[in-house]
């Protein structure tokens, strides 16, 4: 399954779409997801942005031994994207050891 978690773009064909960082994690945690794509700014930084979800893979990597999907991110805030791409680096890393 390809998750698309965004509050405002248009779903792409073939992709589940979420809203909030919880809807993603639900489907993470049941380990059908293969790709997952995500925006940062979600429209209530309070409810959760991407980069919690990300926060979310990383410590299931490296606590439980969680296998990531292929992530993504498509956010256009590029402060928020390059800390989710760090974030996704160190994911990799931990994956692979």
């Amino acid at each position: 399954m390809k998750v698309y978690l965004d509050d405002e773009r248009e779903t792409p064909e073939d992709w589940c779409r979420v809203y909030w960082p919880e809807e993603a994690i639900a489907l993470l945690e049941q380990g059908c997801v293969t790709l997952i794509s995500l925006d940062h700014d979600l429209g209530d930084d309070e409810h959760g942005t991407g980069y919690d979800v990300v926060l979310w893979i990383e410590e299931a990597v490296a606590v439980r031994g969680f296998q990531p999907p292929e992530i993504r991110v498509h956010s256009a805030n590029s402060s928020a994207r390059k800390k989710m791409e760090l974030g996704i680096a160190n994911i990799k890393r931990l994956s692979s050891s």
